[in-house]
């Protein structure tokens, strides 16, 4: 019986899927070697997010980490005693309040990004020009998969996110 189109790329994804797992696996493993980097992968998930979006509100943090408020919140916890993040009143609601990384916060993604980033430079040192061509390509090919329905196959390169920008919140009671 010969195979499908289906088929194929269905064992295709399984092995892209499991390479991906245990690189990311190794990974985590590597920034939790870095002695004083004892960050859990969601406290540095949320930590970068804050970098990449921030500020934000914990509402608005538990949205894009897809977690529940609470975690969201004992998250922040642990990042605003860690130094990693500082905590201001909301303007626009006087309820909550706004989360923002400090200098300390980007220094420890700093270092736990270049851990990571040396791991991965060591593992591909040795490997020849085409190769590390093929991995960039990939990379490419994986960051438009995961940016949405748009083809990743498409000439078009893929889209880079937008530096976040300051939050101008309303005044309460001010225009919509």
């Amino acid at each position: 019986m010969s195979k499908t189109a289906t088929d194929t790329t269905l064992e295709a994804a399984a092995r892209l899927r499991m390479a991906i797992v245990r690189t990311a696996r190794r990974l985590r493993q590597e920034g939790a070697a870095g002695g004083g980097m004892d960050l859990t992968p969601t406290s540095a998930s949320a930590l970068a997010t804050i970098e990449r979006h921030g500020p934000l509100t914990p509402s608005e943090l538990a949205d894009i980490e897809r977690v529940r408020r609470p975690t969201a919140t004992r998250v922040l916890r642990v990042l605003l005693e860690a130094g990693l993040v500082d905590r201001t009143p909301d303007p626009a609601d006087g309820r909550s309040s706004l989360v923002s990384i400090n200098a300390g916060g980007r220094e420890r993604l700093r270092r736990l990004r270049g851990r990571k980033n040396a791991y991965l430079a060591r593992r591909m040192r040795d490997l020849p020009d085409s190769d590390l061509r093929t991995l960039e390509r990939a990379a490419e090919i994986l960051e438009g998969i995961l940016e949405g329905p748009r083809r990743a196959d498409s000439a078009e390169p893929p889209r880079r996110p937008k530096p976040a920008e300051p939050r101008r919140r309303p005044k309460p009671g001010g225009p919509r």
